[in-house]
């Protein structure tokens, strides 16, 4: 289940199968399919792949950025496939049929291994079938009356003495966190608790909040981004110490776009920033203070992030952007403007994180940019992020990850950046 499946054998294998299969489609030996068949295939297979970029990018319009063009081309691969083998069965027998089918599933299965690889969804199978393997039954933890606080002008791993019989991982949960204040209809979250978060004394932890992108989910980082791994492997060189991972729905329905603002289409923004932090509060012992609570994302979540630093800064004081927009956006501003307040400019204007950062100071605020080298839609906007937060006076950092605008990126994006998250929120020097 650990063979890799966006590099190595394993998809070299399956893009040679998939090339071979449509070749092998392609070619016929009556006059028949080069005069009509293969030109009707290759027509409907056009034709489809217009009309689904059409529907897609032009009515449904579910990415602000438009679907990536290398996404858009292997779709259209694996519709030619599909409609070679279907052009193809007319004439033959049942045998010569399986054999048809067999090869245009090779290539839709070649065109989903390459979107893979793009995107870096599934790097192996094990995360595949993550969402049978990985246990999120585990109930929260209950309070205990003994904690363990970190003392002014120390960190907390300089005061915590870990028990012998401390659990080598975490667990995960899910949870419901409703929308109290805001009338936000979230779908659960997942929340990830340390292994010494299991003890008594309890240390008083940070918190990460993390979002997801759009479309998503919020197990997707569990169950895409490993998260919880990541922070087990922190917590193994860390006497059991690492930060509690709360991860919130900001977005309502796996392809909705809230933006993540208070405006006409939901109040996401106090979702984030009072319902999550009141029901952590209430249901889990932490660290107080905007000091010990971070706030981070990728993709549209990294954008929210931000947005959440500038227009809540007093919850949270660290911020992780990796892969964000450089506004919140639906498509273009006037998109934006008209669906969430109505035309109004000036409320989209207060809440604009770029507008904000020009307008006032955070010297306070810690930020971290994490964007791909290849990441030719979102690397220039994080760039032009990076540099207004740093003329805002905040605490920066900016680092290139090999590969492109995905979980390639976020995975071991979160995963580098644990450590630095450790030392802004108080857990570790």
């Amino acid at each position: 289940m650990d063979w890799p499946l966006t590099h190595g054998p394993i998809p070299h294998a399956v893009h040679a199968a998939g090339w071979l299969a449509l070749i092998a489609l392609a070619i016929g030996r009556d006059r028949g399919w080069w005069r009509v068949r293969l030109p009707a295939a290759l027509f409907t297979a056009a034709a489809l792949s217009l009309l689904l970029d059409v529907v897609v990018d032009g009515w449904w319009h579910p990415f602000p950025e438009g679907t990536p063009r290398y996404v858009t081309w292997w779709i259209a691969t694996a519709l030619l496939g599909l409609c070679l083998a279907g052009y193809r069965m007319g004439r033959l027998r049942w045998r010569g049929r399986g054999l048809a089918l067999g090869a245009g599933l090779l290539v839709l299965l070649m065109a989903a291994s390459e979107v893979n690889i793009g995107f870096g969804q599934y790097p192996t199978g094990r995360v595949i079938l993550a969402p049978w393997l990985t246990d999120t039954s585990e109930p929260l933890t209950p309070k205990v009356g003994q904690t363990v606080a970190a003392p002014p002008g120390k960190v907390l791993d300089e005061v915590w003495q870990a028990p012998a019989d401390l659990p080598a991982k975490g667990t995960v949960s899910v949870v419901p966190i409703p929308g109290l204040r805001s009338g936000f209809n979230a779908r659960p979250a997942y929340v990830y608790l340390p292994p010494a978060y299991q003890a008594t004394p309890r240390p008083l932890l940070p918190v990460v909040v993390l979002i997801t992108g759009q479309p998503g989910t919020p197990g997707d980082w569990v169950l895409a981004g490993q998260v919880n791994e990541a922070m087990d492997a922190y917590a193994a060189e860390h006497h059991g110490l690492a930060p509690i991972v709360v991860m919130p729905d900001q977005l309502g329905s796996t392809w909705n776009n809230t933006l993540c603002l208070d405006s006409k289409i939901a109040r996401t923004q106090t979702y984030l920033s009072v319902d999550v932090p009141e029901w952590v509060r209430h249901n889990l012992q932490t660290a107080e203070g905007r000091g010990a609570w971070a706030v981070g994302g990728a993709s549209m979540g990294g954008t929210c992030a931000l947005q959440l630093g500038v227009n809540a800064p007093d919850v949270y004081g660290t911020v992780l952007d990796m892969s964000g927009q450089e506004e919140p956006t639906l498509g273009t501003r006037a998109e934006t403007v008209k669906a969430a307040f109505g035309g109004d400019g000036k409320r989209f204007d207060a809440v604009d994180p770029l507008q904000l950062m020009a307008r006032r100071k955070f010297p306070d605020t810690s930020v971290a940019f994490v964007v791909g080298e290849g990441d030719g839609e979102f690397r220039p906007q994080m760039e032009k992020v990076y540099k207004a937060a740093q003329e805002a006076g905040m605490r920066t950092r900016f680092e290139l990850m090999p590969g492109g605008h995905g979980w390639v990126v976020f995975r071991p994006g979160i995963a580098r950046q644990i450590p630095w998250l450790a030392q802004q929120t108080g857990l570790a020097r």
